[in-house]
């Protein structure tokens, strides 16, 4: 990093609840408070909810993402201005997620980053705007279901990146290390 001071922070791992989630988004998975739909088949052996709201504007993608583990640093944080986003879990497998609230300036507030942990049961949407990194995984072969607007995965492909941040009409990927010379470490649990 050419010799320039890095400040790093460690970032301890909270448990996943609806409630430390809401300033960024919600768990997706079962709830209490949502009631079930009514449905005019099954009786009550199918329980149909809608615990959140997902909202995009264009066409939704549906990724499978496997995720390893990888070096417990957060360098990069986006946000995304035209669609909430989900990420689902696949399997069981926990995972940890890092998030902080939209702001309206060009860089989130370094001091509400914060990092949460998923066991695998829930998985979560974020708000429109909400600050993240992909999620890490606790084990090797960690399978996601990411939804998702198209034009995302357009601008994350490595003929959009430059200078390390990505930018389009719904991404904003930063390089923290550069633009704010802080670094942050999470302290994940043993596989």
């Amino acid at each position: 990093m050419d010799g320039m001071t890095i400040e790093k922070r460690v970032l301890k791992l909270e448990p996943a609840t609806a409630e430390a989630l809401a300033p960024f988004g919600q768990i997706l998975g079962l709830q209490a408070g949502v009631a079930p739909l009514k449905l005019g088949f099954y009786g009550d052996k199918v329980e149909i909810r809608k615990p959140v709201a997902f909202v995009s504007d264009e066409t939704t993608e549906f990724t499978l993402a496997t995720i390893h583990r990888r070096e417990a640093t957060v360098q990069y944080i986006e946000r995304h201005f035209k669609h909430t986003q989900m990420f689902i879990p696949l399997g069981g497998k926990p995972f940890v997620a890092v998030m902080a609230p939209p702001t309206e300036g060009e860089m989130p507030d370094l001091n509400a980053i914060r990092a949460f942990y998923f066991d695998g049961t829930a998985g979560f949407m974020m708000n429109i705007g909400t600050w993240h990194e992909f999620p890490f995984a606790i084990s090797d072969n960690t399978n996601v279901i990411v939804v998702l607007r198209g034009e995302t995965t357009r601008d994350l492909r490595s003929e959009n990146v430059f200078e390390n941040e990505a930018h389009g009409p719904d991404l904003d990927k930063k390089d923290l290390v550069a633009r704010a010379k802080t670094l942050f470490e999470i302290e994940l649990p043993p596989a």
